[in-house]
């Protein structure tokens, strides 16, 4: 289970199973979960006073303990569809932050064993990530992963089966949301959701000022005045939203240096030889890898599937479950 900021992905006998948004609507006087998932997310910002919808998760760690593990118990339903008499015990493995205090890491755990898991594994996500990018993990050799989640950027060097040095910050794509929301709101004085200003991120989103050929067409945004309460329709072409991300995409950059400052040299010489990888939802940021790669000197590689990269690796780590594996935690 990829248990993320703004999404999470169950793999069971290496398929995925579910793909749904880390959003929880519950009844405000029961508490009980009305909907999970996609149908949460189609309520979220647009609820009455008896519904509030929940993100359990930010930064990348639990910020709601209850609805965390409500979502859980929903997100697992969907797995078991057939009706039992006794729900199964679980064997999971759960990607984590690589930079989660004790406190955080249990909190996932006892999140994931309220919910139904009898072994629960731990691992981190750039290692997760690792894997499930295809890096032979358990080489004599660097590699480097950057993981660009929802609500943290994992960045670590992986050497024999473990993670040499890392760097995990809390800058990733609900910062790039909260940038477009402040750039509309100051720009061109338009109120707009942070559900609006995901969509303009997806149309519209770019590292690079010039995307050449691949450039996008313009995103038409529909919201109020912010003085007059008018309805506005405001066209955002990518170059201003480059500008607006800037700084955000510059902590990332700089986050990855602080890592490749840290790394040994021989591992050093096997990063630059063998690229970067770059997983996450993050990744799928237009220019961006060659942003990173003109700015670092380093050749950056975008994952095949970047935003089940950390999934697929926690799906192969279960197998290995039993072998007792260093990067596995209990």
């Amino acid at each position: 289970m990829d248990l993320g900021t703004a999404n999470t992905i169950i793999i069971n006998n290496g398929k995925i199973v579910v793909d749904e948004p880390s959003v929880v609507a519950l009844d405000r006087s029961s508490n009980k979960m009305i909907a999970v998932g996609t149908k949460a997310k189609m309520m979220y910002e647009k609820t009455n006073d008896s519904i509030k919808t929940v993100r359990p998760l930010r930064d990348g760690v639990i910020a709601d303990f209850y609805a965390c593990e409500q979502m859980m118990r929903g997100l697992i339903k969907m797995v078991n569809k057939g009706r039992r008499l006794f729900s199964p015990s679980l064997r999971m493995v759960i990607g984590v932050p690589s930079g989660s205090t004790e406190v955080e890491l249990r909190a996932v755990r006892d999140s994931a064993e309220h919910a139904g898991g009898r072994d629960v594994y731990l691992i981190f996500e750039p290692m997760a990530a690792a894997i499930g990018v295809g890096i032979d993990v358990e080489a004599p050799e660097g590699n480097m992963i950057v993981d660009i989640g929802g609500g943290s950027t994992e960045i670590a060097v992986i050497s024999l089966g473990g993670i040499v040095s890392n760097n995990s910050i809390r800058t990733a794509g609900d910062d790039l949301t909260a940038d477009i929301q402040e750039y509309m709101s100051r720009q061109h004085n338009v109120k707009v959701s942070e559900r609006m200003a995901e969509r303009i991120k997806i149309h519209v989103g770019s590292a690079l000022t010039d995307l050449g050929e691949e450039a996008p067409e313009d995103y038409v945004v529909y919201g109020p005045n912010k003085v007059t309460a008018l309805p506005m329709e405001v066209p955002v072409c990518y170059q201003e939203i480059a500008h607006c991300i800037d700084k955000t995409v510059a902590k990332i950059e700089t986050a990855i240096l602080n890592a490749l400052e840290k790394t040994p040299p021989e591992l050093y010489a096997d990063i630059v030889k063998n690229g970067i990888w770059l997983a996450g939802g993050g990744a799928l940021l237009r220019g961006l890898g060659k942003r990173l790669t003109d700015k670092i000197n380093i050749q950056f590689h975008i994952a095949e599937d970047p935003l089940h990269s950390v999934a697929r690796g926690t799906g192969i780590a279960l197998k290995k479950a039993e072998e007792n594996v260093a990067y596995l935690m209990r």
